[in-house]
């Protein structure tokens, strides 16, 4: 069964995870790539966040770095479980 995914802004919920990019601005302007990836609700929520050494141009591209990263990690928890 393939889950839902919706898309808004800068996160996607794919299944029980919620993928949103978080990129930060950095002193030289050019932005860093984070992303957190969280699944389940209230006390049992978990949150992983991911931050990558690449350094992007745009915010654009690095969100869309981090979604893809967030992406690849769910689909590689998924493929195990």
């Amino acid at each position: 069964m393939i889950p839902a995914i919706r898309i808004q802004n800068n996160s996607i919920t794919l299944g029980k995870y919620c993928i949103a990019a978080c990129p930060r601005t950095l002193p030289s302007g050019r932005f860093a790539a984070q992303v957190s990836v969280a699944s389940g609700s209230g006390s049992a929520r978990t949150d992983r966040v991911m931050c990558f050494t690449d350094h992007f141009a745009s915010h654009a591209d690095a969100a869309n770095f981090a979604i893809s990263k967030g992406l690849d990690w769910v689909n590689s928890v998924v493929k195990t479980h």
